[in-house]
């Protein structure tokens, strides 16, 4: 199957666009607000909690930092009005990171005050490596300044990260972690599958013993397994699960139907076609996911009108 999935990444970028769409749309809401939040009210009445993305990252000028400042104010807004279960999830290169540490800490800090005076939270993303410092600075920096409706990003797979979780645990944070994505070199990031897996779950131990509120992200089954078995005396307010919009939807369902919280990742913007093409080119299983998911409903019609969407 990893060969399969591969296969599958290696087509992509001849793959005309209206069929990169038609694979990508069952995980990417749409182009506007109004997609976002339309998944979003489905999602909730399903009984899941969701976070928003505005696609876009690594802006190299202030304007485009600042339009994507103006879009997740827009998205705050919209949560509120239409009274949705759901917070936002921010790359700091989006908000102009690349341009300045400065620029992208008081442009996180006007939309973390937005939600907070809205009761709702923001997550700051991890990205490649190059990021890692800088992201958790901003992290700590604005918890010091008082802002505790904030979440950062924790990658399994970065050799580096235990000693991370250990440094950001006198703030008992609130954490996703993930297994990670970006291509980094072998002495940064383990590599082996396995490894990774050990990573994850020792990185999940480490953070439950330094009281943070885990927000555990992953479609590994194996793993959804460890971890219900790490979480089996928590109390559910204290933790979720986390999947991305339309992978996975069987494991999601099984989840949520065991009494966890799950919230789905929602990503919207005119930038689907970028995104999907690198979701889909680091993440080759998830090429799998939904290649097989979207043969099968064409070649089962019936079935997929009968699923919810």
């Amino acid at each position: 199957m990893a060969l399969l999935d591969r296969a599958i990444v290696r087509m992509l970028p001849v793959v005309p666009r209206p069929v990169v769409r038609k694979l990508s749309e069952r995980y990417i809401a749409g182009p506007e607000l109004a997609d976002a939040c339309r998944v979003i009210k489905r999602e909730n009445a399903a009984g899941s909690h969701a976070t928003v993305d505005v696609l876009g990252e690594s802006v190299d000028d202030e304007v485009e930092a600042r339009a994507f400042v103006e879009a997740y104010l827009r998205v705050l807004r919209a949560i509120e009005r239409e009274g949705l279960d759901s917070n936002v999830s921010i790359k700091p290169t989006a908000f102009g990171l690349g341009l300045g540490y400065e620029v992208c800490r008081a442009n996180l800090e006007e939309v973390i005050a937005d939600a907070a005076s809205r009761g709702n939270f923001v997550r700051i993303e991890m990205e490649d490596s190059s990021c890692t410092d800088e992201t958790l600075a901003l992290y700590r920096e604005l918890r010091g300044a008082g802002h505790e409706n904030i979440g950062v990003v924790l990658q399994a797979y970065l050799r580096r990260t235990p000693a991370d979780i250990r440094a950001l645990a006198d703030l008992r944070p609130n954490v996703r972690l993930v297994k990670g994505i970006y291509v980094e070199p072998p002495s940064l990031a383990y590599r082996g599958f396995d490894e990774i897996r050990a990573s994850f779950v020792a990185c999940l131990e480490a953070l439950l013993t330094a009281g943070a509120y885990v927000g555990v992200a992953t479609h590994d089954e194996w793993l959804v397994d460890e971890a219900c078995r790490l979480l089996v005396n928590r109390p559910r307010e204290e933790y979720e699960f986390q999947m991305l919009l339309g992978v996975r939807r069987e494991l999601g369902a099984r989840i949520a139907a065991d009494g966890h919280r799950l919230r789905i990742y929602v990503p919207f913007g005119e930038r689907w076609y970028e995104y999907s093409l690198r979701r889909l080119q680091e993440n080759p299983k998830i090429a799998g996911y939904i290649a097989a998911d979207t043969f099968g409903r064409l070649l089962h019609p019936l079935n997929g009108r009968g699923r919810k969407a």
